[in-house]
């Protein structure tokens, strides 16, 4: 079982709301352990097998097939291998190349990916599970596992669309500021596996979804791209999401193509709510934001906090959030609201950067540096921010903390907060003063968390 802990990138002494705020990042990562989850939710009852209150008997003569994708999808597959041992058949799982350790079984195969950016590797084992699930019949029961990092990692565009053009038009989504919501309504109607087409293609088997959300609100169709869920968005969709952002005539000529052909029916929808593909499936949610959220207030009310949770759907622009979330911080220190000091908020969700400059960084660091301006000069509050998977944006950092002395600090050595925010430059800011947090790949994925603490 994997175990990270959420450190500074200067290793330097930390004062005791530091502490505070990345021992809660720890307890909130802790809550989020694929292996853990699993544990939670999953459980073999002689011939059965259980998942919270769903029960799925397993028959002599019936084979039990494993697939899946996503960051967190390796240690969960390893997990249910623990727990299935012999009784799985086959199984095949796509896994970012980056993760360490790397998980190990004897009836499931693990197939590295590239994230975020799909690859050849991508698009072979998306195919090799598509494979699979369609030699499977209706006496079969096949466990898909699906986290964050799914979307990319079993990618597998529709006949004539090049990877190379699935990979161009993800990149141009990536760095528009859309939210994961339009990225994937995109996503789904370039894709043979996503919209619920992976369901489809199993010809009546029962199917049985494990996922650990990385979506804000949770919604099933979206989470790596709903590859076993009705799909609720059209080609229709798509092309307004492309449209919105300027991009319908910067992607290339054959997505634009294939979202034409759809819209004028020529080619299938994906399957909707009520479809057929839909009969014998189950999808479960079996790790989330909130349950992390929840753990990180846990701890820092043990901390001697009045502690609550805020909110787990922050979106929007990363640095509108962190103004606001600063000033939520004042207020606290000032005036006692919502909630008088000693005082801590958590809150989840996923913001969106929208790239203007020629920096580095990520939605959580440049969330962090907004916030340090709006809480310049007081030196009882600490903002911190990270990615759960560890990774946020291009960078090495999972996110930042900030403080009332961030401005300051930067002032020395001649950065200043609001020049960086603009540059979207905020890994460098944080890098001179030391302040990124660092915890490598956590290989689970359940979107951001934001702790204010103010005494």
């Amino acid at each position: 079982m994997i175990r990270v802990h959420a450190r500074l990138s200067s290793g330097r002494r930390l004062d005791k709301l530091q502490d505070d705020v990345l021992g809660a990042m720890d307890e909130a990562l802790q809550t989020a352990n694929p292996a853990s989850i699993i544990r939670r939710h999953v459980r073999l009852d002689h011939d059965t097998l259980r998942v919270d209150k769903l029960s799925f008997p397993l028959k002599r003569d019936q084979r039990l097939f494993v697939f899946g994708a996503g960051k967190a999808s390796g240690y969960m597959a390893e997990e249910i291998e623990r727990i299935l041992g012999e009784r799985i058949d086959d199984g095949f799982v796509i896994i970012p190349d980056y993760l360490r350790p790397r998980p190990r079984g004897h009836r499931i195969r693990y197939h590295l990916g590239t994230h975020p950016i799909p690859s050849r590797k991508n698009t072979d084992g998306a195919a090799q599970i598509l494979r699979l699930v369609k030699n499977s019949t209706a006496n079969d029961l096949i466990v898909v596992i699906l986290s964050g990092g799914a979307s990319a990692l079993m990618d597998y565009p529709l006949e004539g669309i090049s990877l190379e053009d699935e990979r161009k038009t993800t990149s141009l989504l990536l760095r528009s500021g859309t939210n994961i919501h339009e990225i994937n309504t995109v996503r789904r109607h370039i894709s043979r596996v996503k919209g619920g087409r992976l369901a489809e293609a199993a010809h009546g088997a029962r199917v049985l979804t494990l996922i650990i959300s990385d979506v804000v609100g949770d919604q099933i169709d979206t989470i790596g791209s709903g590859p076993t869920a009705p799909d609720p968005t059209t080609y229709s969709d798509a092309k307004q999401v492309l449209e919105k952002y300027s991009l319908w005539m910067r992607i290339p000529s054959h997505v634009r193509k294939t979202i034409m052909t759809g819209i004028n029916g020529v080619l299938a929808e994906t399957p909707k709510q009520g479809d057929r593909a839909f009969r014998y499936v189950n999808n479960v949610i079996v790790g989330c934001n909130r349950e992390s959220c929840r753990a990180a207030a846990s701890y820092l009310n043990k901390e001697g906090y009045h502690s609550q949770v805020l909110s787990t759907r922050i979106v929007g622009e990363a640095r509108e959030a962190g103004r606001i979330l600063g000033s939520v911080a004042t207020d606290i220190h000032d005036n006692g609201l919502p909630i008088s000091p000693p005082a801590a908020l958590t809150s989840g969700g996923e913001t969106t950067v929208t790239v203007k400059g020629n920096g580095k960084g990520g939605r959580n660091q440049e969330l962090a540096l907004a916030a340090a301006a709006s809480i310049a000069g007081y030196e009882r509050i600490v903002v911190g921010s990270i990615a759960t998977d560890g990774v946020d944006g291009p960078t090495d950092a999972a996110g930042a903390i900030a403080d009332g002395t961030t401005v300051k600090r930067g002032k020395r050595f001649g950065m200043d907060a609001e020049d960086y925010i603009r540059k979207n430059d905020s890994y460098n800011y944080f890098r001179r003063l030391g302040d990124l947090i660092m915890t490598g790949p956590t290989g689970t994925n359940v979107n951001d968390i934001m702790i204010i603490v103010a005494k």
